[in-house]
């Protein structure tokens, strides 16, 4: 019987697409990043910015994923799924915040300008050249 190999994004695990994406990202220049990277926090949730340095490519890599799937997502519903909890409330609870709004803005533009993402009638979807690329992607994944 013939080996199966994974022909789209949701044939791969999330981690390892992600992974593997952020790298050619990475590798093939197609993002710049800003000036601003290695100091911005990634929400006000959040008291240091990401330890990793590639953290920008991850967090680009995780949003043409998360639009590769859901088309039309806007700025606002990434910053309500990539934000997380206040800590250190004392005996209050926990309130969920909202992730930085411009630095998801900022990768989103920058999909744009490479042609992986374009603008839909309500928030942003993938190209046919950004799912082309993403499931080529995804086919090199083990």
């Amino acid at each position: 019987m013939a080996e199966y190999k994974p022909k789209s994004v949701k044939d791969v695990s999330a981690e390892a697409f992600i992974k593997a994406y952020a790298a050619h990202l990475k590798n093939n220049d197609k993002i710049q990043l800003p000036s601003w990277v290695d100091v911005v926090k990634t929400g006000k949730h959040k008291e240091l910015s990401p330890y990793n340095p590639d953290w920008y490519y991850v967090r680009a890599a995780s949003v043409a994923r998360k639009l590769y799937f859901r088309q039309g997502m806007g700025v606002g519903l990434f910053r309500t799924v990539y934000g997380g909890n206040y800590k250190r409330r004392g005996v209050i609870p926990e309130k969920h915040s909202k992730a930085a709004g411009g630095l998801v803005r900022h990768i989103l533009h920058q999909l744009e300008e490479v042609g992986l993402v374009e603008k839909a009638d309500k928030g942003r979807r993938v190209t046919d050249n950004g799912q082309r690329d993403m499931d080529q992607i995804a086919g090199r994944i083990l």
